[in-house]
């Protein structure tokens, strides 16, 4: 899950905001580890800072990508250089969607486990969202630097590859960046 970014929008860090007594980003461990997913890999900006040590406490295991500026693809690339060789499939979870559920995330990876796709995305009332299951086929193009717009590029290069899980969780597009998406989604003082 890439965490490592500045939330310039938010103004704070995203993965430790209150997300009704949780952090965002324990809300999105918790989740993809109830639906299925392990080892769930959180990468940070350092390995040492406050993000680490709550994603730590979540029971995440811990990457650090100091310089993340690249954009999550970067996050993505270490995580799968890492531990991919011995994955099936990744599920990659921005932090900023704190509101998906392991209910979805169970959903996500028995479509991903029946229809031996290539690229699984949830769907809520026709819109794409996350987390997105990549199987070990696609690792390689991942890997590759030359992504203009990182995973996005390998699931727009070819269509046929991609199949919809359509779910009943609005949380896959609840994509909070800014203070306005925060306050309309929990309350805030």
């Amino acid at each position: 899950m890439p965490a490592c970014g500045l939330s310039t929008r938010m103004g704070s860090a995203k993965a430790l905001l209150d997300a009704g007594g949780q952090s965002f980003l324990v809300r999105v461990v918790s989740a993809l580890a109830a639906g299925g997913c392990s080892p769930v890999v959180v990468v940070a900006r350092e390995a040492a800072g406050a993000v680490a040590a709550e994603a730590n406490a979540a029971g995440a295991v811990v990457a650090a990508n100091p310089d993340p500026d690249e954009g999550p693809i970067s996050s993505i690339r270490l995580a799968l250089a890492e531990w991919g060789a011995g994955m099936d499939g990744c599920a990659i979870c921005p932090v900023d969607h704190p509101l998906v559920t392991g209910a979805t995330v169970r959903s996500l990876v028995a479509c991903f486990e029946e229809e031996s796709a290539d690229i699984v995305i949830p769907t809520w009332r026709g819109r794409r969202g996350h987390p997105a299951i990549f199987h070990r086929r696609v690792f390689p193009e991942l890997l590759d630097p030359g992504l203009p717009e990182g995973a996005r590029t390998v699931v727009r290069r070819r269509p046929s590859r991609v199949r919809e899980c359509v779910v009943e969780d609005a949380g896959v597009i609840a994509d909070i960046d800014t203070p306005s998406e925060y306050r309309s989604h929990f309350q805030v003082a």
